[in-house]
């Protein structure tokens, strides 16, 4: 089942966004961080429909970068349940209205203005590894509008250049299916975080640079996550794709 795609419209400057970017980077996640885990954690972990794979190849401590892939609102919930860690990840610029902009401000949530060459992001999660945090930002930008990942936006290799932190590259499969919930009950989503990689450092990469990067990371996010396509993928996809003639999309849409 397509999803429409989705229109990124906010009429605020930048100068809207710097609470929250000052709250963030300032103050590690609040409370309310855990506040949110438990009422996830009671609504979905308990259900025991979300597994990780590999989760000791996540460093201990000192800045991380979550590169995973994106199909659902709540991606950031599976890549983090599993971990004692508290991860902070980046959302669009139009939720950061209230009353729900106080909870993910004070959640470790900063915002990022679509389509605005947004730097003030790049400066909050660089600020988030400086003080030895976990930041995710997906590696295509947004979320697969269908049932498979599709290309990788520069963003993500920018952000490993420009800090020269270890980036986790992080398949979450599974959760394409939670728009078709009310055919086929909750999915099982798995998550699979790869071994770290490590990028040199350079301070102002070139947009060339940042793709190559983002490339290279999402290779690996691809890899793992086909892998448990074939491994994971449920019968009642499978019976759906043999009676529609659907042919796995194993390749990204730029690279067909």
């Amino acid at each position: 089942m397509a999803m429409k795609e989705q229109v990124y419209i906010d009429e605020r400057d930048a100068a809207g966004m710097a609470k929250y970017h000052e709250r963030v980077r300032n103050h590690k996640p609040s409370a309310m961080y855990d506040l949110v885990r438990v009422v996830m954690t009671g609504t979905y972990g308990a259900l025991d429909r979300v597994a990780a794979i590999d989760v000791q190849n996540v460093p201990r401590a000192g800045g991380t970068i979550f590169v995973p892939n994106h199909f659902s609102f709540i991606d950031h919930f599976f890549t983090g349940i599993h971990l004692r860690r508290k991860l902070q990840f980046m959302a669009k610029s139009q939720l950061f209205k209230p009353p729900l902009d106080f909870v993910y401000s004070h959640g470790g949530v900063f915002p990022v203005m679509r389509g605005k060459g947004d730097t003030e992001t790049f400066i909050t999660a660089k600020a988030i590894l400086d003080r030895g945090g976990v930041a995710q930002m997906y590696a295509e930008g947004g979320r697969s509008r269908d049932y498979y990942p599709t290309v990788a936006k520069r963003g993500a290799g920018q952000l490993a250049i420009m800090s020269g932190k270890p980036v986790v590259p992080v398949a979450i499969y599974g959760s394409q299916f939670l728009r078709d919930v009310k055919r086929h009950w909750f999915p099982k989503v798995i998550v699979r975080y790869g071994r770290p990689l490590q990028f040199t450092q350079i301070d102002e990469p070139t947009k060339e640079q940042s793709q190559i990067v983002s490339e290279e990371i999402f290779r690996r996010v691809l890899e793992m996550w086909w892998e448990m396509d074939a491994e994971f993928e449920p019968k009642w996809r499978r019976a759906e794709r043999a009676r529609t003639g659907e042919v796995p999309r194993r390749t990204p849409p730029a690279a067909q």
